[in-house]
């Protein structure tokens, strides 16, 4: 079984000015998203939104063997992962497929799979 990572990419500060009616468009996006995983075989082991980059901690080595911690992203971008699937499948190619249909409808994914497992298309 293979495990793989769908990261949500967004500008955070686009995504709040947006009306109700683009939310709700993409929230239903999501359930049909999330709908297509399971009929196609997929099983979804987590997912979720995450707090605004605003709320994150960063931490990073400060060359003297500690670290650095400061409030806020570790970098200024136009994008913010803003949640995650966790997937595990068998069928990869057609996990790429329902993603592919997911970045139709208007979202950017990353999708990426976990290393050290062997590639099956």
């Amino acid at each position: 079984m293979s495990h793989f990572m769908i990261l949500l990419p967004a500008p955070e500060a686009e995504w709040a000015k947006l009306p109700p009616e683009e939310h709700e468009k993409g929230m239903a996006s999501h359930g049909q998203f999330q709908a297509d995983l399971e009929a196609g075989g997929h099983r979804i082991i987590a997912v979720s939104p995450l707090e605004p980059s605003t709320l994150a901690t960063s931490m990073r080595p400060d060359g003297n063997g500690g670290a650095i911690v400061t409030d806020g992203p570790f970098t200024e971008s136009a994008e913010q992962v803003v949640g995650f699937y966790w997937i595990e499948s068998d069928d990869e190619a057609g996990l790429r497929e329902i993603c592919a249909r997911f970045a139709s409808r208007g979202e950017h994914i990353e999708l990426r799979r976990r290393p050290q497992e062997e590639r099956h298309s």
